[in-house]
């Protein structure tokens, strides 16, 4: 069930999840403005790690969508700091976000996001990798970490 809905749907839920969490259980305001703005570091770093990945998808003309078999293992670009460039970026969207918003309770979000994303997609699309690139994949997976 989980495998049918695709990575950004799950971003826009942890998102809002992370707007409800703040507004009625904050649990403790830890950044005031201005120094909540900090977030928007993280935010921007996110979207454009996420739009560098998917130019490179674009560009190799391979699939973005998980589950569905690779026609390229792209290793340069954003592929060159995370073996998930995109996972990354939408951790990192949510970091921002949380921490504009400044409380602490949108962490849970961020912490039981990127797990789902381990489990549900990442595991999965890592194994169908080792399977397709063999030992190009396994080279690629020694040099370069699966998150950062």
């Amino acid at each position: 069930m989980l495998k049918r809905v695709l990575p950004p749907t799950f971003l826009y839920v942890a998102i809002i999840f992370i707007v409800l969490l703040h507004f009625i259980f904050p649990i403790a305001q830890i950044l005031e403005i201005p120094w909540n703005l900090v977030g928007l570091v993280p935010l921007i770093l996110g979207i454009a790690l996420n739009l560098m990945a998917d130019n490179a998808f674009k560009r190799y003309q391979t699939t973005v969508k998980p589950f569905q078999e690779s026609s390229a293992l792209i290793t340069d670009g954003a592929y060159r700091l995370s073996r998930h460039p995109m996972y990354l970026g939408f951790v990192l969207i949510l970091i921002g976000l949380s921490l504009l918003l400044g409380s602490i309770s949108p962490y849970i979000v961020v912490i039981v996001f990127a797990i789902l994303m381990d489990v549900v997609f990442i595991r999965v699309e890592e194994s169908m990798l080792e399977a397709k690139f063999q030992d190009e994949w396994k080279e690629y997976k020694s040099k370069v970490r699966r998150w950062i």
